[in-house]
């Protein structure tokens, strides 16, 4: 199970989740595909040239201990991607990144002042950004490269309006 189905509380009820973007990946890919072509290099050496052969198993044993290497940042990056659990429930929001190591947020609805989205242009592009969630006496850090901000950012006001209908926001609008 999850980290939010496991500490949903009495009456709560997920209604949106989110998680982080695939763009997460693109450094980790990169940098694999780097080394993937170090390794295709020592390979096409290993093989082409005129080596002994224990000059030869060497740099084969080199070029695979480059991929394998090469797979640890793809292995992370999609850990990484995995373990972010974000979500809006009809009491409160919830957001957790990290396997080992856990970030956590959680707010109850009534208690955010406002939610606020970071999209740079690329961000913009392929629907992701950052998400600050402000609440009444603080706020949260930012949580970066999530999918569909704005969607995140919407259901949030939705579930707020739905607990909070217009008799109680009409009523406190004057004071």
């Amino acid at each position: 199970m999850s980290y939010i189905d496991d500490n949903l509380i009495t009456g709560e009820q997920v209604t949106y989740r989110a998680r982080l973007h695939w763009s997460v990946l693109t450094k980790p890919f990169l940098l694999s595909l780097l080394l993937a072509a170090a390794a295709a290099v020592l390979f096409y050496v290993a093989i082409g040239g005129n080596n002994s052969e224990q000059t030869t198993s060497a740099i084969t044993w080199t070029g695979i201990g480059i991929l394998i290497v090469g797979a640890i940042p793809l292995v992370t990056g999609h850990i990484s991607r995995s373990s972010a659990e974000f979500a809006v429930t009809n009491k409160r929001v919830i957001l957790k990144t990290g396997f080992i190591q856990k970030k956590t947020a959680e707010m109850f609805l009534n208690k955010i002042e406002s939610v606020g989205v970071d999209q740079s242009i690329p961000g913009r592009m392929f629907n992701y950004g950052s998400i600050v969630i402000r609440g009444t006496g603080g706020s949260l850090e930012p949580f970066e490269k999530v999918s569909a901000p704005l969607e995140f950012r919407r259901q949030i006001q939705e579930q707020i309006g739905k607990a909070f209908g217009p008799a109680e926001r009409s009523s406190t609008a004057g004071v």
